[in-house]
């Protein structure tokens, strides 16, 4: 096998949104996992509670399933398999106040991983406050985590694209929630206090590369998408960043796994 089982001095870890986990797994989605097996597989909106979760997804055994499912049945929701035995986990409601099913947060090693469905704020201005308000939670909270002295890695889908070459119309969409300034300058935040947006670390200002597209319109079969799935690391990681990457050749959601691997 591939990933932490034969490569022990690196992890890998996937992220991914599924968009329904039930879904996915109807059109095998996820079986690529036994051929690439990550130290960590995170996803979002899994619209669903654990026991509702398939056991027939792929075959590798992980030691750990943790679920945080929203109080609104068949909603967001983020689960988090771990070859690694974390030695904390909690859905922080501390940041997902409104206890949606959206974090996923485990601590091993001197690291603080967290899986992460941000809040999409397009609905109604209403939500896009509390994107704003989750947003601003989440990087106090590992800020305060951070000057305890933990590393953090953070992934998920941020439901923002940070610059123009993160989506392929940016002045069509600059005033539509996902790309609006509030929101971009956010991540600008997030980069500003010493994280690293892994992608661009690895690959630059390489354009064209996209892990959300609308099912509506076949954006996909045009690429015509938006990089809104990220991975995170706090500065001190920034030297053990080996690869990270967007699948997107993986097909069954409207979103793309995104990867990061990482020296021990």
């Amino acid at each position: 096998m591939k990933g932490i089982q034969m490569k022990n001095d690196n992890y890998y870890f996937i992220s991914w949104n599924v968009n329904g986990i039930r879904s996915i797994n109807k059109k095998n989605g996820l079986k690529w996992i036994d051929d690439d097996v990550p130290s960590i597989l995170a996803l979002q909106e899994i619209k669903a509670d654990e026991d509702q979760i398939p056991d027939t997804l792929f075959q590798h055994k992980y030691n750990n399933l943790i679920v945080s499912s929203s109080h609104k049945k068949g909603q967001s929701g983020v689960a988090l398999y771990s070859d690694i035995e974390p030695s904390y986990q909690s859905p922080c409601y501390e940041v997902d106040t409104l206890k949606e099913g959206r974090i996923n947060e485990i601590h091993f090693a001197d690291i603080a991983f967290f899986n992460v469905y941000f809040p999409n704020g397009k609905r109604s201005q209403e939500r896009l406050d509390y994107k704003m308000e989750f947003y601003e939670k989440f990087l106090n909270y590992i800020e305060t985590l951070r000057k305890d002295g933990k590393s953090i890695i953070f992934c998920g889908d941020i439901n923002t694209a940070h610059e123009e070459i993160d989506l392929s119309r940016p002045k069509e969409n600059s005033k539509i929630s996902g790309f609006m300034p509030v929101e971009r300058e956010w991540i600008d935040k997030v980069i500003d206090a010493g994280y690293i947006d892994t992608f661009r670390y690895v690959h630059g200002d390489k354009s064209d590369r996209y892990s959300w597209w609308s099912m509506r319109t076949k954006a996909r079969e045009r690429n015509v998408g938006w990089r809104i799935d990220y991975f995170f690391v706090s500065s001190d990681l920034k030297e053990k960043i080996i690869d990270a990457d967007i699948l997107d050749q993986i097909m069954g959601s409207d979103h793309a796994p995104v990867t990061l691997k990482l020296r021990r």
